[in-house]
């Protein structure tokens, strides 16, 4: 445990910041679960609009330092694939 009041302050910090993160990717699983049983079941109308959402919490997050800005472009660019595919 930290004596030092800077250090008592830092520990805090570092808990807000990684339950703000963990609340984050889970919506992100959240939606991303969604958009899979969408394509699963083959309801393109419902997995277009995951897509979009997905597409806007994974750039939210990116806005919001939870994830890095290329992890979030390359997971946005596997979805569009994955539902071109499917859409085909």
């Amino acid at each position: 445990m930290a004596n030092i009041k800077s250090a008592k302050k830092r520990i805090r910090v570092i808990d807000k910041k990684t339950a703000r993160n963990r609340r984050v990717k889970g919506h992100l699983k959240d939606v991303l679960k969604s958009f899979d049983e969408a394509i699963e079941a083959g309801d393109m109308e419902q997995a277009k609009a995951d897509l979009a959402l997905a597409e806007k919490k994974l750039m939210q997050a990116v806005a919001k330092g939870t994830i890095h800005k290329n992890a979030a472009s390359r997971k946005v660019s596997r979805l569009n694939h994955r539902f071109n595919k499917a859409n085909a």
